[in-house]
């Protein structure tokens, strides 16, 4: 009988191979290059170790780095740098230590505090496990075998896990001494692990919970060569001084007190400014765009959440009750129940549908403390939420319109580069007849192909109650950030019961879309200032010009100047403080105003001002009056 085996490539070109013949030979017949670049591989659409043996026909795929890799070379990083703090503090015992976006974490219970002196110890231990070459190799072992394994070594949190999958079998990976709980795949040898950065520690919960026991987690990054790292590094101290946190201190925009409430965020006058900015124009784009807007309470009966489902699915996130006249009333987590039943108050006919109503609502879901970071991850957030009542004739149109809107406001904000992901029916759980999926599927589809926008299918990654796209924007650093979702619910109207009266005279379930553009303000805002690092735009920066006398003879024309311009809707600030000028020009260059506008002595006899823009070196006289164009060609244009 022929050994023989028939391996398909990602361009459906056929190899022949030997029937137990490993991954890493296969990919070796087809470019010694990219068995070179190889971490792991796909067999069959599973990832698979190097070395896993091949044993009929299949279809291969090499993951490298730059190609689906990067998660798979940070958790074996994740794993060699767990191994040095095992060989330098024998006394140890290891939690978790996944990939996670942009490098790994390994969480820790170690007697002793890790200095930052202690990285560079890790650090060079780490690379001499590098350059012993330690074949890493997979074993599946009995769950009770496992339990005993790591009993016998004193790893409680190991243990924990194992006692509580409910599997027969656990994988392990091994390399030299060490060995540890995963899934894998894995790099094939610690001297694939060539260049890593130890970058700081930080303090985490056991499972994210209070409760539990606090441990020291050691974040790191790695590439497979020192130039990736280099650059990395770079882009992380980019990205340390834009980072939103610094900056909304600096810029005096926002805080978050833990004698007020973790997740809570306190809007400061400039930052309550940006965000009345943001809001009057999502409120006008909306009403130009064929939206109505309406308002809803911040709580609401539980009868209304067990009808929605939330109380039943969604109550981990969700706040404790409070007693209102006997009833229990939840804070809410979501908006959809309250606009559902306004469009309950009244019967609807097909003629005056569709619907399209919004709302800036304010939701508050749980969120653990050690997830909590700034404005991206709070316990208390606005979305700019709206929803879609349509017949299914209208569902193409709504959807161009919708995809289309969201693009603009997006671009509004400086993002122009999108991707999108379509999530589809998922295999289990799902509700809704198929014909329904099948043709919202479809719809979201061809609108993404009329948009011309790159584009990905998320086999089975829809919700159960429909499909959706998701649009991520790309930053000033390339970074991805999830902002609109344009999402079906088959789920909502079928609980509440919602009907219109067609033209036949029959009631008919409307179609329902949940949509949010921006998603939520607070993490949006986030994002604007890290993408800027600060630096707004004319048409967003909460104060848009500062005005600086040159002595107390000027103040009155400073005064006189910011009223005028205060009365064209402009945002200037004066800067009267008993500092030199040069200190109050750097200090306005430090808060990232726009404009900087100087008037003297000079300045008043030629009826002058003396004006830089943020990031020029040299100042300009002007007119006031060309002052004033040149700034609202700036607001008009949004620069």
């Amino acid at each position: 009988m022929s050994r023989q085996i028939t391996v398909t490539l990602p361009d459906s070109s056929p190899v022949k191979a030997q029937k137990g013949e490993t991954a890493f030979s296969i990919i070796g017949k087809i470019s010694p290059d990219l068995q070179k670049a190889a971490l792991a591989a796909k067999v069959d659409g599973v990832p698979v170790d190097l070395s896993f043996p091949v044993d009929g026909d299949a279809a291969l795929q090499a993951i490298t780095f730059d190609r689906g890799g990067a998660e798979i070379f940070w958790h074996s990083a994740s794993h060699l740098m767990a191994q040095a703090v095992r060989r330098l503090f024998p006394d140890a015992k290891l939690a978790i230590g996944p990939a996670i976006e942009g490098g790994f974490y390994y969480d820790i219970d170690l007697s002793r505090a890790i200095a930052p002196e202690d990285l560079s110890r890790i650090e060079q231990m780490m690379q001499k496990i590098v350059d012993e070459d330690l074949e890493i190799r997979r074993e599946e072992l009995a769950r009770p075998d496992a339990i005993r394994l790591y009993s016998e070594a004193g790893e409680v949190y190991k243990v924990e896990m194992l006692e509580e999958m409910e599997v027969d079998t656990v994988s392990i990976y091994r390399q030299g001494e060490f060995y540890d709980l995963c899934r894998g795949p894995h790099v094939p040898r610690t001297s694939y692990l060539k260049a890593f950065k130890l970058l700081s520690t930080a303090g985490a919960y056991w499972r994210g919970s209070e409760k539990n026991k606090m441990l020291q987690r050691i974040y790191g990054i790695a590439f497979p060569d020192k130039k990736k790292l280099e650059s990395h590094i770079e882009f992380l101290e980019e990205a340390k001084h834009r980072d939103h946190r610094r900056l909304g201190k600096e810029l005096d925009l926002f805080s978050i007190h833990e004698e007020t409430g973790a997740g809570l965020v306190l809007w400061h006058p400039k930052g309550a400014r940006l965000r009345n900015i943001i809001e009057d124009f999502w409120r006008t784009e909306h009403y130009k765009n064929g939206y109505d807007l309406v308002f809803s309470p911040h709580i609401g009966k539980s009868s209304l959440w067990q009808t929605s489902g939330h109380l039943d699915f969604y109550t981990e996130n969700m706040y404790s009750p409070m007693d209102i006249d006997g009833q229990a009333y939840y804070t809410k987590p979501m908006n959809c129940p309250f606009h559902i039943m306004i469009y309950k108050n009244k019967g609807w006919s097909y003629r005056e549908l569709p619907l399209r109503w919004a709302e800036l609502g304010t939701v508050y879901r749980y969120e653990r403390s050690g997830v909590l970071h700034g404005l991206l991850r709070v316990r208390g957030f606005t979305q700019d939420d709206a929803h879609l009542f349509c017949r299914p004739d209208q569902m193409p149109d709504e959807i161009d319109r919708v995809l289309a809107f969201c693009l603009s406001m997006l671009r509004a904000f400086g993002f122009n580069n999108f991707k999108v992901y379509l999530a589809t029916r998922p295999p289990e759980g799902s509700v809704g007849e198929d014909s329904m999926w099948q043709a919202a599927i479809r719809v979201l589809e061809e609108s993404v192909k009329r948009a011309r926008i790159e584009y990905e299918v998320d086999e089975g990654g829809g919700a159960f109650y429909g499909p959706k796209i998701d649009v991520k924007i790309k930053d000033m650093l390339g970074r991805e950030w999830q902002c609109s979702t344009i999402q079906f619910d088959f789920n909502l109207p079928e609980r509440f019961d919602m009907t219109y009266i067609d033209s036949d005279g029959k009631k008919h379930r409307p179609y329902m879309i949940h949509r949010a553009l921006l998603g939520s303000l607070e993490r949006f805002i986030g994002v604007l200032i890290e993408h800027y690092g600060g630096k707004f735009p004319v048409w967003l920066a909460p104060v848009q010009l500062a005005i600086i006398n040159v002595s107390d003879d000027e103040a009155d024309a400073a005064e006189n100047l910011r009223q005028r311009l205060l009365g064209l809707g402009f945002r200037p600030e004066t800067d009267r403080r008993e500092e030199t000028m040069g200190y109050r020009v750097r200090d306005a260059i430090a808060k990232k105003i726009p404009y900087i506008c100087v008037i003297g002595k000079k300045e008043i006899s030629d009826s002058t001002v003396s004006v830089r823009k943020l990031g020029e070196n040299k100042s300009t006289s002007i007119t006031i009056d060309d002052l004033i164009r040149m700034m609202r060609d700036d607001v008009a244009e949004r620069r």
